[in-house]
């Protein structure tokens, strides 16, 4: 899938350097809710795991081809947060901190939402930020999400508790946004 500036491809070997280079950041794991990545080779190792889904993604940039995040479709067999209905799906993403704030995410998710309305005929989408996590949250608002209600008894993939607020996009909401 292809943006303005970035790209969406699945993560492949020879990414590893690039993955650990921003997802060992502690920042990012504290932001994310998970813990960071302890080496090039615990990298090398997620990539053939939890970054092998067949909806997860890397977010290239057009300027350097280099990955620089992470964006994915987590469905009712995966790890997810929120309460999945049939033929629904949840967003979860991240991308390094020297890229925050760039508008990079919006334009991945406003990818990924089209291809899990278009291409996969989603019903609906859910994205999730933890409280505090505003940077999240705005996003998710820029993409058309809106707020469904709050789990006060959230854990991260760290098992940390944690409040997490939860926002919906029905394919409907979506079409009706997309004339």
């Amino acid at each position: 899938m292809e943006g303005q500036r970035i790209i969406l491809r699945n993560w492949r070997q020879g990414d590893e350097e690039e993955l650990f280079r921003h997802a060992g950041n502690p920042a990012l794991g504290n932001a994310a809710g998970w813990e960071p990545h302890r080496s090039i080779e615990h990298s090398r190792q997620l990539l053939n795991t939890i970054f092998g889904g067949a909806e997860t993604y890397a977010i290239v940039l057009k300027s350097t081809g280099l990955p620089v995040g992470n964006i994915e479709l987590m469905f009712a067999t995966d790890f997810h947060t929120a309460p999945l209905a049939p033929h629904e799906a949840e967003i979860s993403y991240w991308i390094g901190q020297e890229y925050w704030g760039q508008g990079l995410v919006p334009e991945a998710a406003r990818l990924l939402i089209h291809h899990g309305f278009q291409n996969l005929h989603l019903t609906g989408l859910w994205c999730c930020h933890y409280h505090g996590n505003l940077q999240s949250k705005r996003v998710q608002e820029k993409c058309g999400f809106r707020y469904h209600h709050c789990d006060e008894n959230g854990r991260t993939k760290t098992g940390e508790p944690k409040r997490v607020h939860l926002l919906h996009l029905s394919r409907q909401q979506w079409l009706d946004s997309h004339p």
